[in-house]
């Protein structure tokens, strides 16, 4: 009954709208970690590859696994790095891994040798996130120590931008600036490696920051970073998930009747309800109780009470001749309206890509072809 629908076209029309919007000349590294933000790992990455993706960024050496066993070729960077106990992996899968210590790089670079293979390396340096990175005084002696490791080989120099969703741009310029201090004492172009701190909010507001290569996520799948980037940006994305189910159960229920756990909300009219069955178990957070609207004969309804592990209310009093069966659209559209990961994610006080991945992690995949 309830199904993730992803529309395959939406995601190679959403590639190709970065494409053009990057330029000729800069590479994408199609971002599809964490099950390509719930779309489907190796659906989503065959998809991006028909669209011309060559390049794919992956969370762990697991991904990178599951994407070299179903076909997928070109450069796969293992966004987290890896421990020892992943090292074999990337060589026998020919993953490329982000490199932040010198530990971690020695200790690869003794299996390449032995194993006669030769690693493509990304080192990160963190400019002001505050996660995975070298620091920038760690910075000169990393690079000079992998530069001379054999078996290892620079493919590339990044860093990310924890600001570049914000209107206010002082200090992801600063961060910037920091960036380009210390790519600059690498010798750009020396050793052929690729340059890149763009993610989907630096690639959609500055082009100056596009260097070699961009790592679109988010709007790769159809959101934008931020609702203020949507109205600025030139890129018209079309989002490629919705959430659909199927009404279990219409019933009457007289005012002053209790629904749900807890008796939260309670008619206050002669009151239609239609059961739905999607809970919190399927991603539908109990914190949308109260808040979340559904889509049912293309009209916005909204849920009643307390949302349950299984199932949730909507009411459809107003609605004519609503019956069991009737489709029910929790994220995309129905007619002409339309409820966005957005949207559910102001209900949630959370992000477009957290929903995202909720509902692609919790609900049985359906690919379809729109266009």
């Amino acid at each position: 009954m309830n199904r993730v629908r992803i529309d395959l076209s939406a995601l190679r029309h959403n590639f190709g709208q970065i494409q053009r919007l990057a330029g000729k000349d800069v590479r994408l590294l199609a971002v599809v970690k964490s099950n390509a933000y719930g779309h489907g790992l190796v659906p989503a990455a065959r998809a991006f590859q028909t669209a011309g993706a060559r390049m794919f960024a992956v969370a762990e050496v697991e991904e990178g696994i599951k994407l070299r066993e179903a076909g997928i070729e070109g450069d796969l960077i293992v966004l987290l790095g890896a421990a020892r106990e992943g090292f074999a992996d990337l060589l026998r899968y020919d993953l490329s891994p982000v490199v932040y210590q010198p530990e971690t790089a020695e200790e690869l670079s003794a299996l390449a040798q032995r194993a006669g293979k030769d690693v493509a390396v990304h080192v990160k340096f963190d400019v002001g996130m505050g996660r995975l990175g070298a620091l920038p005084h760690q910075a000169r002696s990393l690079l000079e120590r992998i530069e001379k490791l054999p078996g290892l080989h620079l493919a590339g120099v990044m860093s990310h931008l924890p600001m570049a969703d914000r209107q206010e741009e002082a200090a992801t310029r600063q961060q910037v600036r920091l960036f380009q201090e210390l790519i600059s004492e690498v010798g750009k172009g020396q050793a052929g490696h690729l340059l890149h701190i763009a993610n989907s909010a630096a690639l959609l507001r500055f082009p100056d920051l596009h260097f070699d290569l961009v790592r679109p996520g988010i709007t790769l799948y159809g959101c934008y970073p931020a609702d203020w980037l949507r109205e600025k940006s030139e890129v018209r994305l079309k989002p490629a998930m919705s959430f659909r189910s199927s009404i279990l159960q219409v019933k009457d229920l007289p005012a002053g009747s209790g629904v749900s756990y807890g008796h939260a909300f309670v008619t206050g009219r002669p009151t239609r309800l239609a059961v739905v069955p999607a809970g919190y178990d399927d991603g539908y957070s109990r914190r949308l109780s109260g808040k979340a609207q559904v889509l049912i004969r293309g009209q916005r309804v909204p849920v009643l009470g307390t949302i349950c592990m299984n199932a949730c209310m909507a009411d459809v009093t107003d609605l004519p001749a609503v019956e069991p069966g009737d489709e029910v659209v929790l994220l995309g559209t129905q007619g002409k309206e339309e409820i966005t990961a957005e949207e559910i994610a102001g209900w949630l006080g959370t992000i477009s890509y957290e929903v995202l991945c909720l509902f692609g992690a919790c609900n049985r995949h359906e690919y379809i072809e729109e266009d």
